[in-house]
């Protein structure tokens, strides 16, 4: 049995396949999980939603029946498709006498520190209220041509969602029962993870293929999700929703699916830093790649170059000379001034910026360490 006693806040994200079929939406599916989520409400749990489906379901209503790889017709799919899957929810948790919300995100929504905050807020207020929220990536309004715009897939924006609200538990319900050692349904010697410490690269090398013609997901995109819920101490359980009673059996400590472990606890602001998109790049020597190991502040002697154009309080990429992403930080100055300062001692940088004093670009509370893979 799995120990999930402590658990209170959980985010469970389902994938296009597990509530659609071939003719549309998939009803008494629906149906079931909005009962397996008043049931675990019951008990006391805060349940949170992520749900794909809205552009198949806009495709669908279209008629259209390919994969969709021209934007704004996804776009307009998403648009069409929103409502009917909300309609759906709506219909099945009022069986239970449950009142759902829509919250349409993109990654912006969460880099942005005052949107961040205020979702934090509603969020919070909604869970208060006993309602349900329904979380989705707002496709009609995304730009998918901007970095940092958009989440790509809901495996990652329910890792991100449960980050950023301190949830304790991520489960990811997908049309596999867990993590193979290879695709199960093409290879017979495939072996059963039951639970995972750490998602490293041997780890990530199990994880093979795209998702279906309207997902955008797959088992790789779930494992990174898991690394991205992991670093904010909230572990992550990849399961089958098509198993019956699927989430109640895991937080009765059923061993459901694939338990992936959280790793160490990082405070809210470095949550926040290390899973925002970087606008930008500091390089710096090996002196002071050494010294932010240490924990130490970043002066602008040691560092090479700036790369890109950002501003005082963005997160930006720390890399190595070699061009090696080490870290992400959340500088004092913009990138016109660092550029300026670079390689000068504090007081000669004060004077090029026209500043009566610096102490440091940033210090050890304004920076994440980390490897490029989960960047």
């Amino acid at each position: 049995m799995r120990d999930f006693s402590e658990i209170k806040k959980i985010v469970v994200k389902v994938g296009t396949n597990l509530i659609t079929r071939d003719n549309g939406i998939d009803e008494a599916r629906v149906v079931d999980l909005c009962r397996q989520i008043a049931a675990l409400r019951s008990k006391g749990y805060q349940v949170i939603l992520v749900s794909s489906g809205a552009v198949g379901l806009g495709a669908k209503e279209l008629g259209h029946g390919k994969k969709i790889a021209y934007n704004p017709l996804r776009q307009a799919c998403a648009a069409i498709g929103n409502p009917i899957l909300m309609s759906y929810y709506r219909k099945a948790f009022g069986i239970y006498d449950i009142i759902c919300a829509q919250v349409l995100l993109t990654r912006r929504d969460l880099n942005n520190r005052t949107t961040y905050n205020n979702l934090r807020a509603s969020v919070s207020t909604l869970l208060a209220l006993g309602v349900v929220p329904v979380f989705n990536e707002n496709d009609v309004v995304a730009n998918t041509n901007e970095i940092g715009e958009i989440f790509g897939d809901n495996d990652r924006m329910s890792a991100m969602i449960a980050s950023k609200i301190d949830a304790d538990l991520l489960i990811l319900l997908t049309d596999i029962d867990g993590v193979y050692t290879a695709n199960p349904k093409s290879d017979a010697n495939a072996v059963f993870i039951d639970e995972i410490e750490h998602v490293d690269r041997e780890i990530m090398s199990y994880a093979k293929g795209a998702g279906s013609t309207f997902s955008t997901g797959g088992m790789r995109t779930k494992l990174m999700a898991a690394q991205i819920a992991s670093m904010a101490l909230c572990g992550t359980v990849i399961a089958s929703g098509y198993e019956r009673d699927s989430l109640i059996r895991i937080l009765e400590g059923e061993k459901v699916g694939t338990y992936i472990h959280p790793e160490k606890k990082l405070t809210q602001r470095q949550r926040w830093i290390i899973n925002n998109s970087h606008v930008g790049s500091i390089m710096v020597d090996s002196g002071a790649v050494k010294a932010l190991k240490a924990k130490k502040s970043l002066l602008p002697s040691g560092v090479v170059g700036v790369v890109g154009v950002f501003e005082a309080g963005d997160v930006v990429a720390i890399m190595d000379t070699d061009g090696k992403v080490f870290a992400k930080a959340v500088p004092y100055f913009n990138s016109t001034d660092i550029a300026l300062m670079k390689g000068l001692s504090t007081q000669e940088a004060a004077k090029a910026v026209s500043r009566a004093h610096i102490d440091c670009l940033f210090r050890p509370e304004d920076l994440v360490l980390t490897d490029a893979q989960s960047l």
